[in-house]
């Protein structure tokens, strides 16, 4: 989108989010997430991936995330993910791109997202559907709100494909890590470290533990910490329950960052917004429902919650 952010005068970056946005920002999310997260999931990702270079699952995932910054260590990855024990990170990065190049990567995730998504049934959708699903996710996308936000803003700068399916899924993508860096941005402010945050996401019920734990490379000392400060704090309680104090916490950070991910659907407007819902829906579901992507994946997203 180059560009589009120069096009945009800065008091309008700095405009007054209505309480709408915000709820909408939550509500988009839910359709939003599932076409963006094939890239993870969807063997055709893993596939391009491999067949640029980037051999086993890990390091396709760190090469293919962490392309729009360049060929960047582990430490700012580390940093921006806010989800991974160090070591782990560091076992892919920098060596990923002496296996191949961030142009490579992009390159593989956008053409492995394209067909996985195809395969899951999107390229049943009525074309005039997927344009204007297209034109309304890049629109929103165009106004994400980079300040402090390292993906979003290194997504954001990348070109609009040509591709109608390959347009909609770098919209989705460009969104999904706008809303992750606000998420991460409200972690920080709260003191809540990355062990701690998933924690509160499966005490919360969004996530697996013995899962994340092993996928995110923390040993069983990190992890025992990250509860530990959680009960400290009175969220959670012996068992790993919220309590109504975690429970409210909780609740607070998720506001904050339906606060923080507002802006594009404050720009998009309220009967904009509500056509690219209606219009995402069924795909979010056809995703779904072709089995890739998990309901109830690491990053906490209850659908049906919406």
């Amino acid at each position: 989108m180059p560009g589009a952010r120069a096009a945009t005068p800065y008091y309008v970056a700095q405009m007054t989010i209505p309480a709408g946005a915000a709820r909408s920002a939550r509500a988009l999310w839910a359709e939003l997430e599932p076409v963006h997260d094939v890239v993870h999931f969807a063997p055709e990702v893993q596939a391009a991936a491999t067949a640029a270079g980037f051999r086993g699952f890990w390091r396709g995932y760190f090469a293919m995330r962490a392309a729009p910054l360049g060929p960047v260590g582990a430490a700012p990855v580390t940093a921006a993910f806010h989800g991974f024990d160090p070591s782990m990170t560091g076992r892919a990065l920098p060596a990923v791109w002496s296996l191949g190049s961030p142009g490579d990567a992009l390159a593989a995730r956008l053409a492995g997202s394209v067909a996985a998504l195809r395969r899951s049934g999107l390229d049943a959708v009525a074309p005039a559907d997927l344009r204007r699903a297209a034109e309304l996710a890049w629109a929103a996308a165009a106004e994400v709100d980079v300040d402090g936000r390292v993906l979003a803003a290194a997504n954001a700068a990348l070109p609009r494909p040509d591709d109608d399916l390959a347009v909609l899924w770098q919209a989705t993508t460009t969104l999904r890590e706008h809303r992750g860096d606000g998420h991460v941005a409200v972690l920080v402010a709260r003191g809540v470290g990355p062990v701690a945050a998933h924690h509160l996401k499966i005490a919360a019920g969004e996530t697996d533990g013995e899962w994340l734990r092993t996928a995110r490379g923390f040993g069983p000392e990190a992890w025992a910490a990250g509860a530990q400060d959680l009960r400290a704090r009175g969220w959670i309680d012996a068992s790993g329950a919220l309590t109504a104090e975690g429970a409210d916490e909780h609740d607070g950070i998720e506001r904050l960052t339906d606060r923080a991910a507002a802006r594009p659907w404050a720009v998009l407007g309220p009967e904009r917004t509500a056509e690219l819902a209606a219009l995402l829906a069924p795909m979010a579901a056809a995703v779904l429902a072709a089995g890739d992507v998990p309901a109830h994946g690491p990053v906490g997203l209850v659908r049906e919650a919406r």
